[in-house]
């Protein structure tokens, strides 16, 4: 490495591919299959370069493409590992395209695959990553976070799709003015040949995802009759490999079109030749495409009318996918700046909330650029301004198991025993282990007449591996049960809550972070003198609160 070019990360990889004609579509642009394949192996060759064995596809993250490549431009793709778990680990990848002539560049979208180790003879045990950047620190962290949220997928689909009302207006459509899915589908098969797979004769998770797309567009084709755009392909799973000689079927139908989308279903199945009733489902997918206009506008698209039976269920799914998909789209892609403070709470984005709100405290948390303001005995206060936010870091070691401490400040129904700003707490809803909503009031703030009153999601987390703090993450939260009322003045938190470190046996770093909404930003602004001596004030009776309760938790810890 050259000394002028500065730290690189040991596993990034990078690929950059001139478009030709054979790379394209009809439209001249490069297809997604195409860039698919490109992704697959850029991501495989830095996971195997962190590895050091063979890895494959496990799965691929939501994508949703931004941006065309034209023939003639380069493709510029950049992949390296997040985070190592046992024999898994996640890649990120960034797509740019760039124009030669011009020096314009675009980003076409950002991926995340999970690619697993394998070894034939031994069981593969990954080393960790060791971030160093503050970009490479917050991917690390925010990593485990994804993960789980992926364990979990593919039951909240489930859950989402039984428990999700959906309206639609099926029966009194037009029938005469709509298309019938039947006539969208599409069935082909492929013979996994030698260049479609690996050294281990593995198929390519890039490759079988090419095909999929090929079949899926064709589908679309046939309802719109025009070229469609692939924007959004939906986080999917390999649920097997396919190896050299299998004959993949592949099968796609339109399952709804809406105003001016529509989403197409794909399923892979893989067998044997002589062996073709005993098919393996390798993976299922959903795309979204669009049909642009000659001003790269959507088009109105045409109904669709579903077969009766399950037909009328892939319909009625796809309309609940399309909520879930924009849920997760607004809340897990956007920059914590374009947020809302206060999010409605719904079942359908529950998941994502719980993640959105872990994941920004600990973007927060990952922060460099933190200022040490004020020590008063071993108790520190930081702050950062970032991003028009100001927020405050307090941190102090407190003699305490970090479990006892983790589980004694996770209960904000205690929180009133030492913190004067919460004069009631009210337990709303228990969503899971995890998770649960509270409303809180808190004494009028400043000038202000009116106490305040919040409704917060609380969510909490153990830790991923070693090294990995427990995490309270808290912020707010809108329900159809506790609207605001005239006696309180409504408050909210955009990012807030506690770290727990292990620093040795009955010793805890505890560190309290909080992210000021533009209310309490200004009542900071008017009463700086004061702030320094009500946190410490606040930080020492939550020290003494867990020296005074650490014995009431000795049962429960037994049977943790």
């Amino acid at each position: 490495m050259a000394g002028g070019e500065g730290y690189r990360n040991p596993t990034e990889v990078q690929m950059s591919q001139l478009v030709l004609p054979c790379h394209t579509n009809q439209r001249g642009e490069l297809s997604v299959g195409q860039l698919l394949k490109w992704i697959d192996t850029t991501a495989c060759l830095s996971a195997e370069r962190h590895a050091g064995c063979p890895c494959v596809t496990a799965s691929m993250d939501d994508i949703y493409f931004e941006h065309t490549i034209s023939v003639g431009q380069v493709v510029n793709i950049k992949a390296k590992v997040n985070r190592a778990f046992n024999s898994s680990m996640e890649v990120g990848i960034q797509v740019a395209s760039e124009d030669l002539c011009s020096e314009k560049q675009w980003n076409v979208c950002k991926a995340l695959a999970t690619f697993v180790a394998h070894r034939e003879l031994s069981k593969v045990k990954l080393k960790q990553t060791t971030p160093q950047t503050e970009e490479e620190k917050t991917e690390h962290s925010v990593a485990a976070e994804r993960r789980r949220m992926r364990l979990l997928y593919a039951d909240t689909i489930k859950d989402l799709l039984a428990n999700c009302v959906i309206q639609d207006d099926l029966e009194s459509r037009d029938c005469s003015c709509m298309v019938p899915a039947e006539r969208t589908r599409v069935e082909s098969v492929e013979l996994v040949l030698p260049p479609h797979a690996n050294h281990q004769g593995n198929t390519f998770g890039g490759q079988i995802m090419a095909w999929m797309e090929n079949v899926a567009t064709i589908a679309a084709s046939r309802l719109c009759r025009a070229h469609p755009t692939l924007k959004t392909i939906e986080m999917f799973h390999f649920r097997g490999p396919s190896q050299v000689g299998d004959r993949l079927v592949l099968k796609a139908i339109v399952n709804n079109a809406f105003k001016h989308s529509m989403e197409v279903g794909v399923c892979v199945e893989a067998y044997r030749q002589g062996a073709e009733t005993q098919r393996r489902h390798i993976n299922s997918a959903f795309m979204t495409f669009v049909v642009l206009d000659a001003d790269d506008q959507p088009r109105t698209l045409p109904w669709i009318r579903p077969q009766p039976g399950d037909g009328e269920r892939r319909y009625r799914e796809a309309s609940a996918r399309k909520k879930i998909r924009l849920d997760r789209q607004y809340i897990v892609s956007c920059k914590q700046t374009e947020m809302p403070i206060s999010v409605p709470w719904d079942p359908s984005n529950q998941v994502y909330l719980s993640y959105n709100n872990v994941s920004s405290l600990k973007m927060l948390v990952t922060k460099d650029n933190w200022v040490l303001s004020s020590e008063i005995n071993q108790v520190r206060l930081y702050t950062l301004e970032d991003d028009k936010f100001l927020s405050f870091h307090m941190e102090m070691l407190v003699q305490v198991e970090t479990i006892q401490a983790f589980l004694l400040l996770s209960d904000l129904l205690r929180r009133p025993e030492w913190d004067k700003h919460y004069r009631s707490v009210e337990l709303v809803q228990q969503v899971d282990e995890d998770d649960a909503i509270y409303h809180v009031i808190s004494p009028a703030l400043g000038s202000d007449v009116k106490p305040q009153d919040f409704v917060i999601l609380a969510s909490r987390r153990k830790p991923c591996d070693n090294g990995d703090p427990y995490v309270i993450a808290l912020r707010s939260v809108t329900l159809p049960t506790h609207p605001e009322t005239p006696a309180y003045r409504r408050g909210e938190t955009l990012c807030s809550g506690f770290c727990f470190w292990r620093e040795g046996d009955q010793l805890t770093k505890v560190s309290y972070y909080n992210q000021a909404t533009p209310g309490f930003l200004n009542y900071v602004t008017t009463n700086v003198a004061g702030l320094s001596s009500e946190f410490y004030t606040t930080v020492k009776a939550c020290e003494q609160f867990l020296l005074d309760n650490r014995s009431d938790l000795a049962p429960s810890l037994q049977t943790l």
